[in-house]
């Protein structure tokens, strides 16, 4: 056994400094192996490196010196239980005060004629220039904490960064370098690679800034590395998995020419894409990526014909009950001249009696089955599935895909209106083929957007009244549902009620978000016309389609990211009326005008993801995590573009040569693929 495998199993809890007690604190942030903790990076550094003289000091740097006491510090008591140490300092520059507050054991390192590096921030009492200490070490022993750069973790209460640094510290010491590396000599020669127990320990407590990039180089490749080769291989497993073709590709002619409008051309493309694949004995496993009301559930519906008519049952899963109804009403209106063609609806909060007949239904081959999470259900029983649907994918992942096929080998169709640049979309998704719909359907008017400070507060609502009273329909977003001590925000049902006692008072008005027992039967009132403005939290951001709504206003739009705006004002536009789209900024910071400045000029969700991923970080953009692709700690999907194609084309390299890894060098790189993966896929098998 290797010494890694001992390693990846002996508990933190037996290493020296961390007990039961510090094990439970470690284990709520994921580190519950020696190897673990190897592998919970700092989130940041202090560069403590440059020693100033005392001359050199400036009033509000924090800088590290090197000086020697010059007395023994004195106490001074400011109030109960709160006292400040001072004591003069010097080096051959100058004399320095400094104050040492409420840490006596700080303090009680000092002795007169000793020499010292301080650490802390330089502040001003009168013409005198002092030092606030918040850290001092001896200049006669190795630096943990002064003079170098020192790492920053994301810790919780109970655990401090000099604790976690002394762990880290024992657990380097218990690998005694001794870590197997995954990439060969020769391998790490090409791609200009450090050696893995060399970027680990650099990680932690880099010797210089050099070593310090020599290490998130070496393991920002490591990890796209390994994300590259582990989607491959499950892709390439899956498409040597064989099904029954679908044999009537041929036909989709008779439902396209029911259609009340001709698809686009890159509609028709991503289609021929799709039914391509569905004439192959292998299973399809592709990702529609299209911007808002580009026609992805048209296309959608054409896979569902076309499986229908060679015999086999689809199932198509929506992340909000509202969309699953909307789905639902929209698939019954295109098959209206197909009845041969039928579908069910199912959702965890049906009356029981509705969910036995639409299980029923499923068990005696209807068409298509459309819900919730509820299609995940063991007790959906299809006799020929034969395609999978999941609709806005960013919000399921590789185990809930792999579950809706409910253990049968099956076609998936997956799809986004997160725009996301094409290289990205390829690492993210790398089990999984792309089609892009990169066209809208014509004739769809450019919704005019604005966006505006609180000054033009009456103004805004003053032009929303006129469009009321012409018919129209409205949405009012909210960043919160109740009001906060903490963000300085508008609250969905503190602003409703206002709204509803002043400006809209002789308007009918819903309140909707994610709390209310009574979602559907709002969001159906205000699709029929009954309400005329929806104030709503962010839950109507996916798929809602109300055609007489033709005003968006979105307060403190600075509190979502550039596509999230993009996907609100996607819910008006989709009839024949101009509409608008009013951005209300309570900030003054030049990104959230930049943001807004953004939105105003550009209607392009892809132009708009790129900007949101340069303003925001990949992170926020997405929000939610791809559940089952690992996450990533050291390498950045967007500013590590040039990394990303490196280790994309090694990932290629490899595998062209070994596909499944199956050879004695390649034993350890499986296994830590395995690992790399097993954190949220527990389910995914390498073979």
């Amino acid at each position: 056994m290797k010494r890694e495998d001992n390693l990846s199993e002996k508990s933190i809890q037996y290493v020296k400094g961390v007990g039961e007690q510090r094990a439970k604190l470690f284990r709520s942030l994921g580190v519950e192996t020696v190897l673990d903790m190897l592998y919970f990076f700092p989130r940041d550094y202090e560069d403590r490196s440059r020693i100033v003289s005392i001359a050199q000091c400036r009033e509000g740097e924090t800088v590290c010196i090197r000086a020697r006491a010059e007395v023994n510090p004195r106490e001074q008591r400011i109030r109960k239980n709160f006292s400040m140490f001072r004591c003069a300092v010097s080096d051959a520059t100058g004399m320095l005060p400094v104050l040492i507050f409420n840490q006596k054991y700080m303090a009680a390192k000092l002795e007169r004629g000793q020499e010292y590096l301080f650490y802390g921030k330089i502040t001003r009492s009168g013409r005198e220039k002092q030092m606030t200490v918040t850290e001092i070490e001896s200049s006669n022993q190795e630096s943990k904490l002064c003079g170098r750069i020192v790492p920053k973790y994301h810790l919780v209460s109970g655990l401090t960064g000099k604790i976690c640094m002394s762990i880290i510290r024992n657990c380097l010491s218990i690998t005694e370098g001794q870590l197997e590396d995954v990439f060969s000599p020769e391998f790490r020669e090409r791609y200009q690679l450090c050696e893995i127990n060399f970027a680990l320990e650099q990680i932690h407590f880099p010797k210089d800034a050099h070593s310090l990039a020599l290490a998130k180089r070496r393991l920002a490749f490591e990890e796209l590395f390994l994300l590259s080769t582990g989607l491959r291989m499950l892709r390439g497993n899956r498409q040597n998995v064989t099904v029954t073709p679908f044999l009537n590709t041929d036909c989709i002619s008779e439902f396209t020419a029911t259609l009340p409008y001709e698809l686009t051309e890159a509609q028709q493309r991503v289609v021929r894409e799709i039914l391509t694949d569905l004439k192959q004995p292998r299973v399809m496993n592709r990702l529609v990526q299209g911007d808002v009301g580009s026609g992805k559930t048209a296309v959608a519906a054409c896979a569902v014909f076309i499986a229908a008519k060679s015999g086999f049952q689809s199932v198509m899963m929506a992340p909000t009950e509202i969309l699953a109804r909307q789905h639902y009403a929209s698939f019954q209106q295109f098959f209206a001249p197909f009845p041969e063609i039928t579908c069910v609806l199912l959702t965890g909060k049906m009356k029981k009696k509705e969910k036995t007949a639409a299980l029923e239904a499923a068990r005696n081959g209807v068409s298509l089955i459309i819900g919730t999470h509820a299609v995940l259900s063991e007790e959906l029983q299809i006799s020929n599935l034969g395609l999978v649907i999941t609709d806005e994918q960013h919000r399921f992942g590789v185990r809930q895909r792999a579950a809706l096929a409910h253990g049968q080998e099956t076609n998936m169709l997956v799809m986004t209106a997160t725009p996301i640049p094409r290289t990205l979309a390829l690492t993210l998704y790398g089990d999984l083929d792309l089609s892009v719909i990169d066209q809208l359907p014509p004739g769809r008017q450019v919704i005019k957007t604005y966006g505006v400070g609180e000054h033009m507060h009456d103004r805004t609502y003053n032009f929303l009244k006129k469009e009321l009273d012409r018919g129209r329909q409205a949405y009012i977003i909210c960043p919160l549902v109740d009001p906060s001590d903490v963000l300085e925000a508008e609250a969905v049902t503190e602003y409703a009620e206002k709204l509803q006692n002043r400006e809209l008072a002789n308007y009918h008005v819903g309140l909707l978000h994610g709390k209310l027992k009574e979602k559907d039967q709002i969001m159906e009132q205000f699709s029929t016309g009954e309400l005329q403005v929806l104030i709503s939290t962010t839950v109507v951001e996916v798929g809602v389609n109300v055609p007489n709504a033709t005003v968006m206003i979105v307060e403190n739009a600075e509190r979502f990211g550039l596509s999230q705006l993009h996907q609100l004002r996607g819910r008006v536009g989709r009839g024949s009326f101009q509409s608008y789209c009013i951005l209300i900024c309570r900030s003054n910071s030049e990104i959230a005008h930049q943001r807004m400045e953004i939105m105003s000029k550009t209607n392009d969700g892809f132009v708009l993801a790129q900007k949101d991923m340069e303003l925001r970080g990949i992170g926020e953009f997405f929000g939610t995590r791809q559940h089952g692709v690992p996450e990533l700690k050291v390498a950045n999907l967007f500013t590590d573009s040039g990394l990303i194609q490196s280790a994309s084309n090694a990932s290629s390299l490899v595998l062209s040569k070994d596909p499944d890894l199956s050879q004695k060098e390649h034993f350890y790189l499986k296994e830590r693929i395995r690992r790399f993966f097993s954190y949220e896929s527990k389910e995914l098998v390498f073979n």
